[in-house]
């Protein structure tokens, strides 16, 4: 058998082996990592508590998932029950000597402080369960009998459908009480394996030993819409990823559609059975009622609040469970830590592409195959992992929708994109394509082409509502046109363009007043030679600008057919943008009948500039060599970024990427960064 060093087991009363942990605590505890080995736990006797003349019931649960959660979202309370014993008739007692007590018991299985874990066979020959393999949980406070009892009254709920509950639950088979009421009760539950999820995600060849565990082949892959086994290693992931992911979302669904709430998803509760394949969720001990006992008129708002809000908690945290499975690196708690810190300081979660980059070791052991699991499909896996663990309750993505979404279907399932998919793929294209740092023109065209695209489909043309989304900071990405950054022309100053970002503010709701701070972040080289040291001298070149945000439109002018020659005529780029969106297959995702001669963009109109330079020694002393930088910074830089007055109109917004035009017709590509955490 399996056991870990240096988890939360020890010797207590009788020899035996407490695997109880300290339950998840919803105000964000994070869990060690357990190192495994193969050292064998022993458990040489019985507790008493165990000894007296018990009985047992079978019982039917639910398949709810056990995810780590965490966060600003309080946890729902869940109600006392004090079940008398001929509440539980609807299930078959047995003799304690029906069970025979192994000497180990896994690690894998988990628990708490107040429970006792031991692996048992069902002995007795009358049994439906004869020679099959249990864990009994022995509950020795009053708050683990409470839920113990929770987790076999929530089952008559589950009952009308018992394949679901075989299918995606750790079945409950029934329980074990003494005959005294301050005796200790005891669950007896199904064994699914020795790992939870969390010990199959830290072993170091999980991939291939869990593809073994589960017997994939090509009818199993087709429950994600797919039809071929193995391939790359970041294919073999997804495709996993997907398994797992599926499952978990139908079993929470199949608690949500009864009116329960798991409230208690996390990667320790979570087994995978090696007989069927399905993922079996925990024990629902926790489970929350959707709807209370009082139906006055008055009430039924407030359940349907609460139903809402319970199913968005429940959501959440399989959220943290889909990107703790993505990004193994999550599971180290100090890296996890930053990513928690990340959403409970309110940034929004579509930004999660630009905090990973951040937190995550450029030689990270597991190395890049989350990134580019999350990257595939447009940025798929980034935008179902905002939706889940998006900000306001109200905003996160249900069981089915989730079901439905891109990143869980495979290349064989024809799925039709919402606008927010389409919107969200253009971006993340553009970004991509500027990430590869190649900039010939065909890459050029590409970029302005994508641009031009997510114009189109601005999600955000009215004014107030830039107003309240255009607060924050933001990075330049690209700009169509200037290059930022160094180029094959020779530098008569050698200087590095670091970080070039815009960060935005208002004084107030009420004032629609906007100030515009550009910061160019830079070094400054000494030598006509490139040293193999860049570290440099530290520079920044800073200018800030006030703006007033007012409607307007961005005309787009087209040719004159019936003319002999043509109007100012547009570039190439947006006739190649008319005709894309002309073709049938896009004209349903437009939200106009027919191609506008305008659109609504949010107009700028500057105000006040102020220059500010700071140079650290010893240019801040050579004004000469200062002069050069500055005009190299402004070589470098888009003009737009060192005057902010040419910055004319805004014409796309969301929460994660801004497209903002100049004068000149060029559009700088900004995304929502942040401080460091």
């Amino acid at each position: 058998m399996w056991t870990g060093i240096g988890s939360p087991m020890s010797l207590q009363g009788f020899g035996i082996i407490n695997l109880g942990v300290l339950g998840p605590r919803f105000d964000g505890c994070t869990h060690s990592t357990t190192c495994l080995s193969r050292s064998p736990c022993k458990s040489p006797s019985m507790p008493r508590a165990l000894s007296g003349a018990l009985s047992c019931s079978s019982s039917s649960s639910s398949a709810g998932k056990s995810v780590l959660h965490h966060g600003p979202d309080v946890r729902p309370r869940i109600p006392e029950s004090h079940p008398s014993e001929n509440e539980f008739d609807h299930v078959t007692k047995f003799n304690m000597s029906d069970f025979t007590i192994s000497d180990s018991v896994s690690a894998g299985l988990g628990g708490r402080a107040d429970e006792l874990l031991f692996e048992a066979t069902v002995t007795d020959p009358h049994s439906t369960l004869h020679n099959t393999k249990v864990v009994l949980r022995q509950l020795t406070s009053i708050q683990a009998q409470r839920r113990g009892k929770r987790a076999i009254e929530v089952l008559r709920k589950l009952a009308d459908r018992r394949m679901m509950y075989l299918s995606y639950s750790m079945q409950v088979h029934g329980y074990i009480s003494s005959k005294s009421d301050t005796g200790s009760f005891t669950l007896v539950h199904g064994y699914h394996g020795s790992f939870s999820l969390r010990h199959w995600l830290q072993l170091s060849d999980w991939l291939p030993t869990l593809e073994a565990t589960l017997a994939l082949d090509e009818e199993s892959v087709r429950r994600v819409g797919d039809d071929t086994v193995g391939g790359p290693s970041v294919t073999r992931q997804l495709r996993l990823i997907r398994i797992l992911m599926r499952d978990l979302l139908i079993g929470v669904n199949y608690l949500h559609s009864h009116g329960l709430a798991h409230t208690e998803l996390r990667l320790e509760n979570v087994h995978i059975s090696p007989v069927d394949g399905h993922v079996k969720v925990g024990i629902l001990g926790n489970a929350a009622d959707f709807v209370q006992s009082d139906q006055s008129s008055g009430a039924l708002k407030s359940h349907k609040e609460r139903r809402k809000m319970m199913i968005a908690f429940d959501m959440r945290c399989v959220g943290f469970m889909m990107a703790k499975m993505v990004l193994r690196e999550l599971m180290d708690p100090s890296t996890f830590s930053k990513f928690k810190m990340f959403l409970t300081r309110g940034n929004d979660p579509a930004c999660l592409r630009e905090l990973v980059f951040r937190i995550l070791n450029k030689n990270s052991a597991f190395g890049n195959s989350g990134l580019q699991i999350l990257d595939r499909n447009w940025g798929a896996g980034w935008n179902l992992l905002s939706l889940l663990l998006a900000a306001d309750p109200s905003k996160r993505i249900s069981c089915l929708e989730a079901l439905k979404h891109p990143f869980l279907c495979g290349p064989k399932w024809r799925v039709e994109p919402s606008m927010n998919i389409i919107r969200w793929g253009l971006g993340s294209t553009a970004v991509r394509i500027i990430e590869e740092y190649i900039y010939r023109q065909p890459q050029r065209r590409r970029v302005a082409y994508f641009i031009e695209l997510m114009e189109m489909l601005n999600p955000n043309p009215r004014p107030r509502n830039w107003l309240e989304m255009l607060p924050g900071r933001w990075r330049l990405l690209y700009s169509t046109g200037k290059q930022v950054g160094l180029t094959f022309r020779q530098p008569s100053t050698r200087v590095l363009i670091n970080d070039v970002n815009l960060s935005i503010s208002r004084a107030s709701k009420m004032d629609p007043t906007l100030q515009f701070v550009s910061d160019i972040e830079f070094r400054v080289l000494d030598g006509k030679d490139w040293p193999h040291d860049k570290i440099g001298t530290a520079g920044k070149l800073q200018v800030n600008a006030s703006f007033r945000l007012m409607a307007g439109r961005r005309l787009y002018l087209k040719e004159d057919k019936d003319s002999s020659y043509n109007l100012a005529k547009t570039s190439t780029t947006q006739d190649s943008v008319i005709r894309k969106f002309s073709d049938t297959k896009w004209r349903k995702a437009l939200p106009f009948n027919e191609l506008p001669a305008s659109l609504p963009v949010a107009k700028l109109a500057a105000g006040d500039i102020e220059v500010t330079v700071k140079l650290d020694d010893p240019l801040s002393r050579n004004v000469a060599t200062a002069t050069k930088a500055i005009q190299e910074v402004r070589m470098q830089v888009p003009p737009e970024m060192f005057d902010l007055s040419r910055l004319v109109c805004g014409t796309y917004l969301d929460a994660r990427l801004l497209v903002v035009r100049g004068v000149n017709g060029s559009a700088l590509l900004f995304t929502r960064s942040f401080k460091e955490i």
